[in-house]
């Protein structure tokens, strides 16, 4: 269903879950190095994905695989939500000079994010048809 639409909406949809996360990243993480090195990995997982997909036996086309980067990268995007409390914490303690050897996380907030990106793949699944 969203295949059907031209490729410059698909590129533009690929382009704005690609400036969200990377929008995230730049709130969360604070550091421009690794914004640009999330824009490139980024960059760099849209194109991987559309070079394997042509390359499977079902023979993905490139519109569905950006609907599928689109999708996926979306739910990434909303399964970081759960780390910016503890994260921002931590970035706060980190600039008033304490150091923790480990960072610990909740338990659940993985479990989103894994979650977020299973959901939201299956969802791009069922709409690339």
């Amino acid at each position: 269903m969203l295949a059907r639409l031209p490729l410059p909406y698909l590129l533009l949809m690929a382009a704005f879950a690609t400036f969200i996360f990377c929008l995230v990243v730049d709130r969360y993480v604070k550091m421009r190095k690794a914004t640009v090195a999330c824009f490139i990995v980024s960059i760099g997982c849209c194109i991987g994905m559309i070079v394997i997909g042509g390359m499977q036996y079902q023979h993905w086309s490139v519109e569905q695989m950006l609907v599928l980067y689109s999708f996926a990268w979306t739910g990434l995007t909303i399964g970081l939500v759960p780390y910016r409390k503890p994260y921002l914490k931590y970035l706060d303690e980190q600039h008033r000079g304490i150091k923790w050897e480990k960072y610990e996380f909740p338990k659940w907030c993985p479990m989103v994010t894994v979650a977020s990106v299973i959901a939201a793949g299956l969802l791009g699944t069922i709409l690339v048809k």
